[in-house]
């Protein structure tokens, strides 16, 4: 995107044409829309690059959002699980305890 623009619009503002017999030259009117043809050329390449760029940004954009949400997916899934296991290992820890209590606090 090194493409470089002839004009601004300062330039294109303060452009001043020679009068000739019939008004202004010619040869510079048509220099000076040559000028402004080529800039609108790069301008409509830079806006293309520019909405080719803007396109593929969005398609990562979608791909990492879909990812994300599947990740968020994956981790509710996870937290879910780790919290009903730490439920059902504290669970399983008291009955153990209590039948421990039971079959050696008997016997001693």
């Amino acid at each position: 995107m090194t493409n470089k623009l002839n004009l601004d619009i300062h330039t294109i503002l303060d452009t001043q044409f020679n009068i000739d017999f019939k008004g202004y030259s010619p040869k510079d009117v048509d220099a000076f829309l040559d000028l402004v043809m080529e800039d609108y050329e790069t301008y409509q390449n830079i806006s293309a690059q520019l909405n080719e760029k803007v396109n593929e940004l969005e398609r990562i954009n979608a791909s990492l959002r879909a990812k994300l949400i599947e990740l968020e997916a994956k981790t509710r899934s996870y937290e879910e699980n780790a919290s009903n296991s730490n439920v059902s290992n504290v669970d399983i820890l008291k009955r153990l305890s209590r039948l421990e209590q039971e079959v050696y606090g008997n016997k001693r």
